[in-house]
């Protein structure tokens, strides 16, 4: 598992207007990662729209917030459009980004294959990890009250 102070990995995937973005694009600035099993499922969508209603809060922190999950860029569309999150939500199709922060499940339920852990990292301007938070069970949710009072610590 990735441990506050390491560099973050590096990655590219497409989003939902099947636009590449990649870590580096958020240089200089706060970046909420936030890793989830799947779209359309309880917890996942009240984790994204906490997310979305208190998107002031994390954009006055100097803070933008991507979430990654290993569905399609079309199904993470549709997923986007339905609960209007007004963030990137980025495609780990191929499940390399989640198994590089160890956010990975070889078995999920209903033995499904390969899917993103609930997960939340904190990266600086500067690429390090300031918060992170690895979720074995996907019915709990990251913290964040601690991503926010980390977020004012750096600021």
């Amino acid at each position: 598992m990735l441990t506050v102070g390491q560099k973050a990995p590096n990655f590219t995937l497409f989003n939902t207007d099947r636009k590449e973005i990649s870590l580096h694009d958020f240089q200089g600035k706060n970046l909420i990662l936030l890793f989830f099993p799947m779209a359309f499922t309880s917890v996942c969508t009240a984790e994204l729209c906490e997310m979305r209603d208190n998107i002031a809060t994390y954009a006055n922190l100097n803070a933008d917030v991507v979430g990654i999950s290993v569905d399609s860029p079309f199904t993470l569309a549709k997923f986007k459009e339905e609960q209007e999150l007004p963030f990137n939500l980025l495609s780990d199709f191929n499940k390399e980004v989640s198994q590089a922060y160890g956010s990975y499940y070889d078995t999920f339920v209903m033995n499904l294959k390969g899917v993103s852990k609930r997960s939340a990292f904190l990266v600086d301007g500067e690429g390090i990890i300031r918060y992170a938070e690895v979720l074995e069970s996907a019915g709990d949710t990251p913290s964040f009250q601690a991503i926010q009072e980390t977020l004012s610590a750096i600021n």
